[in-house]
């Protein structure tokens, strides 16, 4: 065990952190580098650090292989524009009543986002609640409000709902079903009484005012004609899409390795999505969706499992461990409630990705070693990584989507103060809700 080491990758951990909160650098880069420097310092007492092998088995492949074919399909539900055309019929059939459009857009937004990545559902679901909005007359932000407050708490209710999710899962070996019974609960709760709290101190104010657009005429226009062309749609290609999303939720549910299930899931997509060829004949055109793929997040991933396995070699991981049993007296449930509450802060300061990873191992550590009940653990954990990004708009990549495309589509009045506000009051009452489902879990179950 190096200090020297514990001190160098630690702080390497740190400045990875940071860098993202400045987008316009290349965080990539960045970790190629940091890894090239804890490597090369952790090696010199740890000659293992210096062996290719062990940034081999640092990485989870397997979740690495379910985020490309997850990343994959959301490419492949895009381009057939399968939820646009959903969000298209809700707001159709129900644009005469106002409220009831608003739970509805809210609840099936959230639960696609327990299925596709939070950011898509974002980039769908936004410009056609502004261009509704825009023809009734009313002001969109609470619709926005409550589809962006609702999707951190979709990514509790499966095991895919998010990336943090997913490795989660994987590395503990938690089904579907063990999502669906553990967290449906506290789901179903926590999102109707957020739904509630919106429609009753937010939605109710804005339907007695009139709403005009602070964009002047000629941006209304290019806005709607915008989106207005993403209205067009295919209804048989949506219903085949559909079907595949069938399958692809079946094989989750009965092929124990999530890679195996989602490689078989993204062929799936890619044989009923086929595509012209060369030869002008429609044919299965894997390369082409693997192309539009941003795999960023993969290799940052990749990166994130290196740094941490260096911290778990060279002791640092044991460390927090250690620090983290003591300050909670050995309890159960107050070590239960500060893994909600540092996961849930964290996040909502930063991307919970990192958060996600350096705690994994010292969860693994608590149940293994220290003998702790693995329930309350896992459930806090889940919580925490999930619930916080609504504390800050940087915390949570949909929130940031949201209050992009608000001023694309001139919404002045989401703005990041107002989103801050808002989200970290709900994010403050969901974490109170959570720490009230962990007295549950502990003390009933």
């Amino acid at each position: 065990m190096s200090l020297l080491s514990q001190i160098v990758v630690g702080l390497c951990f740190l400045i990875l952190i940071v860098i993202l909160f400045f987008e316009e650098k290349d965080y990539l880069s960045y970790s190629v580098l940091l890894i090239i420097i804890a490597g090369a310092v952790t090696g010199i007492d740890l000659p293992a650090a210096h062996d290719l092998d062990t940034y081999i088995r640092a990485i989870d492949w397997e979740v690495i292989f379910f985020l490309i074919a997850m990343f994959t399909i959301v490419e492949i539900l895009n381009e057939a524009r399968v939820f646009h055309e959903i969000a298209k019929r809700i707001v159709l059939k129900y644009r005469n009543n106002i409220r009831k459009m608003f739970y509805v857009i809210c609840i099936v937004s959230t639960l696609s986002a327990s299925i596709l990545e939070d950011l898509s559902v974002a980039i769908i679901f936004i410009p056609i609640i502004v261009l509704t909005c825009e023809d009734l007359k009313i002001n969109p932000s609470p619709f926005l409000l409550g589809m962006t407050i609702c999707i951190n708490l979709a990514s509790t209710l499966t095991p895919f709902g998010s990336a943090e999710n997913i490795m989660i899962a994987n590395y503990f070996d938690l089904s579907f079903i063990f999502f669906i019974t553990r967290f449906g609960v506290f789901f179903v709760v926590s999102t109707i009484v957020t739904l509630v709290l919106l429609d009753y101190f937010v939605l109710s104010k804005q339907l007695k005012k009139q709403w005009i657009a602070a964009c002047d005429e000629k941006e209304v226009v290019d806005v709607q004609i915008q989106i207005e062309d993403d209205f067009q749609t295919d209804s048989k290609v949506i219903m085949i899409n559909l079907i595949a999303l069938l399958i692809f939720v079946l094989l989750l549910l009965f092929i124990d390795q999530i890679h195996v299930a989602g490689l078989i899931g993204m062929l799936v997509f890619v044989f009923v999505n086929p595509r012209l060829g060369k030869s002008q004949k429609k044919e299965p055109h894997l390369s082409h969706f693997l192309r539009k793929v941003d795999y960023k997040l993969v290799y940052f991933f990749m990166c994130l499992f290196i740094l941490v396995h260096l911290m778990e070699i060279n002791g640092t991981v044991q460390l927090m461990e250690n620090l983290i049993e003591k300050a909670t007296f050995q309890d159960v449930f107050l070590l239960s409630i500060a893994i909600l509450l540092v996961t849930s802060i964290l996040s909502g300061f930063m991307d919970n990705a990192p958060v996600t990873i350096i705690f994994l191992p010292i969860i693994n550590i608590l149940i293994e070693t220290a003998g702790f009940d693995m329930l309350p653990l896992i459930v806090a954990f889940v919580l925490g990584v999930n619930l916080g990004g609504n504390f800050l708009p940087q915390g949570s990549a949909a929130d940031m989507m949201t209050l992009e495309l608000s001023e694309k589509y001139c919404v002045k009045d989401l703005t990041y103060k107002r989103l801050t506000k808002v989200g970290g009051l709900f994010a403050f009452l969901h974490v109170i809700l959570g720490i009230i489902y962990l007295v549950f879990i502990v003390y009933f179950i």
